[in-house]
């Protein structure tokens, strides 16, 4: 796990110190990671954090995408926090790690409704 703690001082922090980042819900159930995420080109914005879940050793796993809004960064996990449970996951929208689909506005919409978000773009 990174410690974004410790290597990091400021509101900034570098791509690859994310990726690789525990992913948590309010419970405390460790539900992934983050394998990476999505930025919009034009203004920069994080819109999906993109949460490798399942499997067994890194293999056999889905990605699900997750509008960064949702995530709450928690210095005393060292991890990012999520307000859903490992049930809600079952239906999510989510790809294999080598079938990334097209992150069009149709496709952000159905993600970022199914997590009851408002797809601001």
């Amino acid at each position: 796990m990174i410690d974004m703690t410790t290597d990091n001082h400021g509101d900034l922090i570098a791509s690859d110190r994310v990726e690789g980042t525990a992913v948590y819900n309010r419970q405390g159930d460790h539900l992934g990671k983050i394998a990476n995420f999505m930025v919009e080109k034009r203004s920069g914005q994080v819109r999906y954090a993109v949460m490798a879940f399942g499997g067994f050793l890194g293999l056999g796993n889905d990605h699900y995408p997750l509008p960064w809004s949702i995530l709450t960064y928690d210095t005393d996990k060292g991890g990012y926090v999520v307000d859903l449970d490992k049930q809600l996951l079952d239906d999510a929208p989510r790809h294999a790690p080598d079938g990334r689909p097209d992150y069009d506005d149709s496709y952000g919409r159905n993600v970022y409704q199914y997590y009851g978000q408002i797809y601001p773009w």
